[in-house]
């Protein structure tokens, strides 16, 4: 690999943070088992001038997913968990699923929702509402996110299970296994697991991966003493002149709650979200990477079987549904989605330099991970800018990587 060739990382990571892209950013790169670059820029608090470096704790937010689906999966090598199986065998309150038609009519659902419908985004729960048009189901979920949100600033006492009993009172956008769309499928797959391993979905987490894995700093909340290594959360906005021109960006601090996680992560949440919920650095999620990359192996402790992390790998959609997967997710052309990852299958077809197999995930804070076993390369990056997921700064970065092999 070029290691002069990565140095232009450096250069994209100043300059984005200097435009204001971003606050802080870092990088971390392993190739054949070894770190092969680390790049930082910019800071974890703009006002303390505290640096965005190795020692920072992010929100993880959906690259909690990935992790979510080792869970799930850990169940289904020990036969505990069919990923055939209807949900409701595992929680009895989605045997009576409805689903909305012609927008906010209701009947009941034709099928019901499978276990593989909640790692492949197919079950037909979404992120809420996007318009006034959005069907009734969409829009009683953002109430409960809203609802939840409101929570966590209090006391947080709804739970995992209790998130999942609301949903399943809320009609699904459609009848499961017809469609793809993204959204709090990964949140029901946390209370299956802990229904399933009689654990709370932290506990499980801890136990079966992040203390095998040493992953310290991996949680659903930052304790007290860690609280001042915690970043800071920025929104990047455009600056206008007078004649609404576009004259450069600006940041501003963002303390909100979003999708039911609270911003000071500073207590043990009723709701652990198994779809956003984890805060980790990126020296421990890059050993969940390199996990993944070993095929389940790490330092000695195995996670997975090879054949389930090429299970991860190789999955596809149904074409149907992958037609579907291609409308609604046009910037990841030649991506599958499967597992709660993205699978690179058709790369001729991605618009940024990979190799097919490669899979991983982002976040909505713009953490993102990649992970290529053919040519053992494992990427985590992570940020805290809100409404990010893969930017034009990550592509770059991942274009750079790879022309360097």
């Amino acid at each position: 690999m070029d290691k002069n060739h990565l140095k232009h990382i450096q250069t994209l990571f100043d300059d984005a943070t200097a435009q204001k892209k971003m606050a802080g950013v870092n990088l971390l790169i392993y190739k054949d088992g070894n770190e092969i670059g680390y790049f930082q820029s910019g800071y974890a608090d703009i006002n303390e001038k505290r640096l965005y470096d190795r020692n920072t704790i992010c929100r993880m937010y959906s690259m909690t997913k990935p992790v979510t689906a080792v869970a799930a999966l850990i169940l289904v090598e020990e036969g505990k968990l069919d990923l055939s199986e209807e949900l409701g065998n595992y929680l009895p309150c989605f045997w009576n699923l409805q689903v909305c038609y012609k927008g906010n009519d209701i009947r009941k659902s034709c099928r019901n929702i499978l276990i593989q419908d909640l790692l492949n985004m197919t079950s037909g729960y979404t992120y809420g509402a996007w318009s006034d048009d959005s069907p009734i189901g969409e829009k009683m979920t953002s109430t409960l996110i809203n609802e939840l949100n409101q929570d966590v600033i209090g006391e947080n006492k709804i739970t995992t299970q209790q998130v999942a009993q609301r949903l399943a009172q809320i009609p699904v956008s459609f009848e499961p296994g017809t469609d793809y769309n993204y959204g709090l499928s990964a949140d029901i797959l946390g209370a299956v697991i802990e229904k399933v391993s009689g654990e709370k979905l932290s506990e499980f987490m801890k136990k079966r991966i992040f203390e095998p894995l040493g992953m310290s700093d991996t949680a659903f909340f930052v304790p007290y003493e860690k609280q001042p290594r915690l970043s800071k959360v920025y929104k990047s906005y455009d600056v206008k002149d007078e004649k609404g021109n576009v004259t450069g960006k600006e940041l501003e601090l963002f303390t909100n709650c979003n999708l039911g996680i609270q911003d000071k992560m500073d207590h043990a949440p009723a709701f652990e979200s198994g779809g956003a919920g984890l805060c980790s650095t990126i020296d421990d999620y890059m050993k969940f990477a390199l996990m993944l990359l070993n095929k389940g192996l790490f330092n000695g402790k195995r996670i997975l079987q090879p054949k389930t992390v090429e299970f991860m790998q190789n999955s596809y959609l149904r074409d149907d549904l992958q037609q579907h997967f291609n409308q609604k997710m046009e910037h990841l052309s030649g991506y599958t989605y499967c597992n709660l990852v993205r699978v690179a299958f058709e790369p001729e077809k991605c618009k940024f330099i990979t190799e097919k197999g490669e899979f991983g995930w982002d976040g909505w804070l713009g953490p993102y991970l990649s992970i290529d076993i053919k040519n053992q390369l494992a990427i985590v990056m992570t940020m805290q800018r809100t409404d990010s997921g893969t930017t034009d700064v990550t592509r770059k970065m991942k274009n750079i990587v790879y022309s360097s092999l």
